[in-house]
């Protein structure tokens, strides 16, 4: 819809422009108050004297004044009628206000056909032409209709603010009410039902005092659909039978059919009146025809097809306008849709990072209890229970832990460290920790390394252990009565950087081509007989190739059913050429730690997790004190000798971080282990910064606990004495 402009006009003579703008005064209050016949007919005086004074710029804000009437009254074709006879005018004429409000007129024509972004440029040439107030405040409202329907509600909401407060001097009141109505429909869109109640109130008080008819029913209408959707029925019912009684009246029923009557009855006389000048000008053209027959019709065809061009470039300018606005929209659909996705991940992420995180607490007194348990002399048949057990408790801490890895690379909480590390002792470990799966299944397990692979490499050692684990650890699942071999061998040498190819192959049972294509997607096994005949999480492959895309590589297979499989890889590593080659650094044999008399202070807030450690520190003869939180933990340390300090990191009040960090000021040497159930935002990197020696996960297997403690302690003892 558009709003009224204030008329500007010609200046033959004074008499013309009073009685003129008396004409204009009279019909912006008729359209105002929706009274469109009688509008209609202080145009067609207007016109009259427009013609008799041959005053071009009256006949001209006549022509506008139709041009608006007429599509605000949903009669496109013919405001466009009367939008083209001004054009022809403006032909003629020098007169910038007309121009503007031709443009302004222009905008409202390209709004109404759904060409937003078309319609605002528009309205930013009209407002460049002409500083009129009246119309500035109406382009104001145009661009808050047009802001709405592209979402740019805050730019919509301070245009229609300053209508409410508008100093006009012909429309304050009507541009107040219209402001107000379209402040109402968008807090109905946003939600906000008390503010659409307002606005609506306030565009209703005003139409009522200054009569303007379409106005009150529109306030009518948003009210009872607002107090519908508050529970407010009473209410709504109220506005509704206002709302009928406005639409049921004789008044308004007859006021309609006046009302077309008299708009058919002026666009009939006017477009008659085209015809006789067209047929007068076509009498003259006659007369000279002998003069001018030749001009004419070259003028005709050149007129064709300039008209024919000038048609072709505007539907083209349509079509990739309204091209644009699908654009705009599809693009706002697809930033919701994106959005959307993102928090469902994120919830996703967060959900699973919890979950595994709290089940990793009680999982520890399942799998601690049961390794006390087994080492309490049993009975026969309870040992078979136990052993059962514990393999259940195991089962679900790998998948648990698995599900936490493929979280945290969704969630690119993970980056590839850069750390100096010896390539042939990670192989190694390995190999050796799965040397008895490979055992049970009465396998081979050979590591074929080639020698000239530098010892002094840069990397992340413990994701390259995370890779091996899962690629042997899979081959060994499938492989029985067979072999399985892990190759590292050296591709390519160049100063500080070494290209190396790595491959895990076996002779089990192989992979059909079919299941080679989903077997790196998660929970994919290749079919369900797999998963229940050999078990895992179906997540191990998934995250060698997740963790691979974090150093840049590549996973491939090669498999054949029956014959076995073979994955391989390459990976690009710096080197040190110029590093001396180091003495075998020390290691600890763990049979020979000697745990009798040491004591610790265990830091958990857990009170079972508090008994289980207690009790497995005594198998070994460890003594220990218990701190609730890390204040405790703080002030423990400050006061007692301890051989070692066990961490929790998770707890009330300060983290395990802090609290290392706090005992880091006044004790630089105690070993500090930290153990916790890691969740998602856990760093390892951050545990050492903290101060923490080492960094055992929450539920661990005993030989793993007893390891670091004997290693953290009796390496810090041989530090101590050299």
């Amino acid at each position: 819809m558009l709003a009224c402009i204030q008329i500007s006009f010609g200046q033959n003579n004074i008499n013309t422009t009073a009685k003129a703008q008396s004409i204009f005064d009279e019909f912006t209050e008729y359209r105002h108050q929706n009274k469109i016949d009688k509008a209609l007919e202080k145009l067609d005086e207007a016109a009259e004297i427009a013609e008799d004074s041959e005053d071009a710029k009256l006949l001209l804000d006549t022509y506008h004044q139709y041009a608006r009437l007429f599509l605000e009254e949903g009669d496109r074709e013919t405001a466009i009628f009367y939008w083209d006879r001004a054009s022809i005018l403006l032909k003629d004429i020098s007169y910038s206000y007309g121009q503007a409000f031709h443009l302004y007129l222009d905008a409202a024509l390209r709004f109404d056909e759904g060409n937003n972004f078309q319609s605002l440029k528009a309205l930013e040439e009209s407002r460049m032409l002409s500083n009129n107030r009246n119309l500035s405040n109406n382009i104001l409202l145009l661009e808050a209709y047009i802001y709405t329907n592209i979402e740019k509600y805050e730019d919509a909401i301070k245009n229609l603010h300053a209508l409410i407060v508008n100093s006009d001097d012909k429309e304050r009141p009507y541009l107040a009410t219209r402001a107000n109505i379209q402040l109402a429909k968008i807090s109905l869109g946003l939600g906000d039902l008390d503010e659409g109640i307002i606005h609506s109130k306030a565009a209703l008080e005003l139409a009522q005092k200054h009569g303007f008819a379409k106005q009150i029913r529109t306030a009518n209408e948003q009210l009872s659909i607002i107090y519908e959707k508050t529970g407010s029925y009473d209410q709504s019912l109220f506005y509704i039978k206002a709302l009928e009684k406005i639409k049921d009246s004789i008044f308004n029923i007859e006021k309609t059919k006046l009302e077309a009557k008299t708009a058919d009855r002026i666009r009939f006389e006017h477009q008659m009146n085209e015809i006789n000048k067209l047929t007068a000008r076509n009498e003259e053209l006659s007369e000279s025809k002998n003069r001018s027959e030749i001009t004419a019709i070259l003028t005709s065809a050149f007129l064709t097809i300039i008209s024919l061009l000038a048609v072709s470039l505007f539907r083209n300018n349509q079509i990739k306008l309204k091209t644009n606005d699908l654009l705009y929209t599809k693009n706002k659909e697809l930033e919701l849709a994106r959005d959307s996705a993102v928090s469902a991940m994120e919830a996703k992420t967060n959900f699973l990072s919890t979950v595994t995180h709290e089940l990793r607490t009680p999982l520890y007194a399942v799998t601690g209890l049961t390794h006390l348990l087994l080492e309490e002399n049993p009975a026969e048949h309870q040992k078979e229970h136990l052993k059962s057990l514990k393999f259940s408790g195991e089962y679900l801490l790998n998948f648990i832990n698995d599900i936490l890895q493929i979280n945290k690379i969704d969630a690119d909480k993970l980056e590839p460290l850069s750390v100096e590390f010896k390539l042939h002792k990670v192989l190694t470990d390995v190999v050796d920790s799965l040397q008895q799966n490979a055992n049970e299944n009465k396998t081979k397990l050979i590591l074929d390394y080639d020698p000239n692979i530098p010892q002094h490499l840069l990397g992340d050692p413990i994701k390259i252990s995370q890779i091996f684990m899962n690629l042997v650890g899979n081959a060994l699942k499938f492989t029985k009565n067979g072999k399985v071999e892990v190759i590292a061998k050296m591709l390519d040498k160049k100063e500080d950087q070494v290209k190396l190819y790595f491959e895990v192959k076996d002779n089990g049972i192989g992979i059909s081509e079919d299941q080679q294509k989903n077997i790196f997607d998660s929970f994919e096994q290749g079919s369900i007989q797999i998963n229940r005949e050999y078990g895992g999480t179906g997540l191990g492959l998934t995250i060698v190739k997740s963790l691979l895309g974090i150093f840049g590589s590549t996973i491939h297979l090669e498999s054949e059913l029956g014959e076995g499989s073979s994955f391989f890889f390459e990976l690009d590593l710096k080197c040190d050429a110029d590093a001396q080659e180091e003495e075998v650094a020390f290691e600890l044999n763990p049979e020979e730690f000697e745990f009798k008399g040491l004591h610790v202070l265990v830091v958990e807030d857990n009170k079972i997790n508090q008994v289980i450690t207690k009790k497995m520190l005594t198998k070994k003869e460890i003594t220990c004190d218990i701190a609730n939180n890390g204040n405790e933990a703080i002030d423990l340390a400050k006061t007692n000798t301890y051989d070692a300090i066990l961490m929790d990191i998770h707890m009330p009040g300060i983290s395990g971080e802090e609290a290392t960090r706090q005992i880091r000021k006044f004790d630089q040497d105690i070993p500090i282990i930290a153990l916790t159930a890691i969740s998602l935002d856990d760093s390892l990197d951050s545990f050492y910064q903290a101060g923490c020696n080492d960094v055992v996960t929450k539920p661990f297997k005993p030989e793993v606990f007893y390891q670091k403690i004997g290693e953290n302690i009796f390496r810090k003892k041989m530090e101590g004495s050299v």
